[in-house]
């Protein structure tokens, strides 16, 4: 009778291990982060979508409870060359319990997250933020206040290359953030956004909250 092989051990995951001070430390990359288990994510009940100004009179008051804020934004797309985008037209503001997705069309609103970005002592922290805050200036005429670029403090304790929410997600949770390919590349000028652009949306922000809160960060000072 001829013998059973041995059962074989579920395949478990090497946990990527955190950020130190000193050193240099590889950035995840994408066959490492396949492995893992994916990252809890908000859902519909813990997204607002603000369209106007008294629903953004509303969210100012829930944000203005926190001193630090995830921070993106999400621009329709441009296929042809030499064009020039004219977003952002989402701007996303999370806090640990909710996330606010911003949308520009209506002037009120547009006051509002202009007044929000511009606020000094919050910190608004998030991946890859440079070409998001040139396009604020323009399309709102503020300098966003507080800004934290978190990949740059990722650079300052041993990575090489930008981290990014997936790379950050790896190294600090050992889990696998999932971003949808067709929400990243969708229409985010429409008048109504869908369900999976504003999960997407949302949790850009939060995921970024989340690794800022998991830095141990000091947040910015709170203004005089």
């Amino acid at each position: 009778m001829t013998e059973s092989p041995p059962p074989q051990r579920p395949h478990r995951p090497q946990p990527i291990h955190p950020p130190s001070r000193a050193g240099h430390r590889a950035t995840p990359d994408k066959d490492q982060i396949a492995l893992l288990d994916p990252f809890e994510r908000l859902g519909t009940d813990r997204i607002t979508l603000v369209t106007n100004a008294a629903q953004a009179d509303k969210a100012c008051d829930a944000l203005s409870a926190t001193s630090v804020w995830g921070f993106d934004t999400e621009s329709k797309p441009t296929f042809v060359r030499d064009e020039v985008s004219d977003g952002p037209h989402i701007v996303q503001l999370a806090t640990l319990d909710t996330a606010f997705v911003f949308q520009l069309h209506d002037p009120g609103c547009r006051a509002r997250v202009a007044e929000l970005l511009a606020l000094r002592g919050v910190t608004k922290a998030g991946f890859g933020l440079g070409d998001d805050t040139k396009r604020i200036q323009s399309k709102l005429g503020v300098q966003p206040a507080d800004v934290l670029e978190l990949n740059t403090v990722f650079r300052q304790r041993g990575y090489r290359k930008d981290m990014g929410v997936k790379g950050a997600v790896a190294v600090l949770f050992n889990r696998r953030f999932i971003k949808s390919k067709k929400a990243a590349t969708s229409n985010w000028a429409n008048a109504r956004l869908t369900e999976s652009q504003l999960i997407y949306a949302a949790n850009d922000a939060w995921a970024a909250l989340r690794v800022f809160n998991a830095l141990e960060i000091p947040a910015a000072a709170p203004a005089a």
